[in-house]
């Protein structure tokens, strides 16, 4: 498949950011398609996009189409429709605020509902730059994410948009994770012998931190 610009790829996923509106999924977004954060965050209106390309390991290239799904209620009935299509699904919530934490299991909810049954789904929590110099401001536990996640067999990661701690990770594993599941030998295999194999990736919630100069976005 060639894009209009002529770059070639062999693959393109749909990957959807749910979550609460603040969470920081437009600013995850931006680090990691473009290398930008924007400490002046806005609220996204609707729906959004980016994509980037990605080199598996076997070579072969994955366009990943990211979309940045509006948190408000007045426009889930928006962005219920751009559920459907998804290969995966990154849900996001801020670690400071335990709101956006409890809400996941709605997000979740809304992703069985509207998404296909084969998604790939990761959970995030977000902005741990903000509990670097003191863990007061920290409301969800790094051991509450993890058992939330091992209930529900879901790879799990913190990241922080603002300094890049694990963004790249975040999102490579779970392009990866689709590609695996799609694409890799052991997965036609197991097809092939009628064995399901959903290539669940364990995700560390570690990571050195890397700084990048911050840019504003648009």
């Amino acid at each position: 498949m060639t894009s209009s610009g002529g770059k070639k790829w062999d693959h393109m996923f749909k990957i959807v950011l749910v979550g609460d509106s603040g969470v920081g999924k437009s600013n995850l977004l931006s680090r990691f398609t473009r290398n930008v954060f924007c400490t002046d965050e806005k609220s996204t209106i609707g729906v959004e996009f980016a994509t980037r390309i990605v080199k598996m390991d076997d070579g072969k290239l994955v366009k990943a189409q990211i979309w940045d799904t509006a948190g408000q209620e007045r426009y889930r009935a928006i962005t219920n429709a751009y559920y459907r299509g998804a290969a995966g699904a990154m849900m996001i919530y801020d670690v400071t605020k335990q709101i956006t934490f409890q809400n996941v299991v709605r997000w979740l909810r809304e992703l069985r509902d509207h998404a296909s049954g084969d998604i790939v789904l990761h959970l995030i929590g977000n902005k741990v730059d903000l509990v670097a110099d003191s863990e007061n401001a920290r409301e969800v536990t790094v051991e509450d994410g993890m058992e939330f996640a091992r209930e529900r067999n879901l790879p799990f990661i913190e990241t922080s948009a603002k300094t890049s701690v694990n963004v790249e990770e975040a999102f490579l594993n779970v392009v990866k994770q689709i590609y695996n599941q799609s694409f890799s030998s052991k997965a036609r295999l197991d097809e092939d012998s009628g064995v399901a194999d959903l290539g669940v990736v364990e995700v560390d919630g570690g990571g050195k931190q890397r700084t990048n100069d911050s840019k504003c976005c648009k």
